[in-house]
């Protein structure tokens, strides 16, 4: 006997979250926070981005995968890309099953001193001040002095070959294009231009395993690496300035790894080095650079990213430098501008929150500096 059809109906996706855009952007941000979006896991943020952005009939939209592009298209003779990502890291040592727990103000009054949780800085802040503005630039009848290109990405804080900008880079290479692009990621308000580049390389060593108690018999391969970070630990980092902004580089050894029991005499050692390398340099520049310092060894670069240039002399770049106000930095760390650089597209990084606070237990940020960002970057946007 055949059993009846399931007369169930279909199960749907939950509706998206309702984010009210034009809420105070420090609300906003607590609102999006609240929101989990560890990376992988991104889409529930990315839908209510979408329906939040939808109803500003003045956007074009796209969407691609969990990442979203939304453009202005008024015929100005200057575009202007704000870029963010919609991913966080885990919560400390939940191995990426969890990546948030709700917003909370220690004052107990929302919206006043600091906001507190996972992306508060890296970077549903920034995130929070990019939809406020796109809801924002056409009230009472005003419109932008510059067309405006909003992206919303995803798997930013994962390798890059996911990167969700990248994908877009791809699919949607000529929705990217302008003359300028502001990443915002937390730069505690100052503009900061270009990034370092980084490399990684793995230097093996080997030797003969043996039993511990006739160590004679083998060649230790841990011991053998002592001259790989003798010549590391040794090693004097420069200072390189690039464009007008000192860049300082550093190369460390990041991991080491090596041995296979107690009472095994170890036949292999592999030390992982991290090489932050100014934006004048290629990483072929920087493969060399680290080959030349440790002659002699097996080194091997196993994961490589260009760095970007400032580009703050293209007049975009000068006229926002000048309404912050204040005097630009260098970014050490690298950052998706350097994506953008490789597009021919100046780009700096111009964000609330302090990024030494990014993936921090306690990661924070004030209220007011989500709002001061706002604040400066609708003012340029409108002159």
């Amino acid at each position: 006997m055949t059993a009846p059809e399931s007369t169930a109906p279909a199960s749907r996706p939950p509706a998206p979250v309702r984010l009210d855009l034009r809420q105070d952007v420090a609300l906003l941000t607590a609102a999006l926070i609240d929101i989990e979006s560890v990376s992988g896991n991104e889409t529930p943020l990315a839908d209510a981005v979408e329906h939040a952005l939808r109803a500003v009939p003045q956007l074009d939209l796209v969407r691609d995968g969990d990442a979203i592009i939304a453009r202005t298209n008024l015929g100005r003779a200057e575009r202007v890309i704000l870029a963010g990502h919609l991913d966080t890291v885990p919560l400390p040592g939940t191995e990426g099953s969890l990546g948030t727990v709700p917003s909370y103000w220690p004052s107990g009054a929302p919206g006043e001193g600091i906001l507190y949780g996972r992306g508060a800085t890296d970077m549903k802040g920034g995130v929070a001040v990019q939809l406020a503005l796109a809801a924002s630039l056409f009230d009472d009848g005003a419109e932008p002095a510059r067309d405006v290109t909003f992206v919303f990405y995803d798997h930013e804080e994962v390798e890059a070959v996911k990167s969700g900008l990248g994908r877009l880079v791809r699919n949607h290479g000529e929705l990217l294009a302008g003359e300028f692009a502001i990443l915002l990621e937390p730069t505690a308000g100052t503009v900061e231009g270009g990034c370092n580049g980084t490399s990684r390389f793995e230097a093996t060593t080997r030797g003969e395993a043996a039993h511990s108690a006739r160590a004679w018999m083998g060649s230790n391969a841990i011991h053998a690496a002592a001259p790989i970070l003798a010549r590391l630990a040794a090693y004097e980092p420069k200072t390189v300035n690039v464009d007008g902004l000192d860049f300082r580089e550093s190369l460390n050894a990041v991991k080491i790894n090596g041995g296979t029991a107690g009472n095994v005499i170890p036949d292999r050692c592999v030390v992982e080095i991290n090489y932050r390398f100014a934006p004048d340099k290629t990483p072929d520049d920087a493969e060399r650079h680290v080959r030349e310092l440790l002659e002699g060894f097996d080194v091997v670069r196993t994961d490589s990213a260009a760095g970007a240039r400032p580009g703050l002399k293209h007049p975009a770049a000068a006229s926002f430098v000048a309404a912050v106000g204040a005097e630009p930095k260098p970014k050490y760390g690298w950052t998706d501008v350097a994506r953008f650089s490789e597009l021919g597209i100046p780009a700096v990084n111009f964000g609330p929150g302090d990024a030494l606070l990014a993936h921090k237990d306690n990661e924070h940020v004030e209220a007011d500096a989500i709002r001061e960002c706002l604040r400066a970057l609708r003012s340029w946007l409108s002159a």
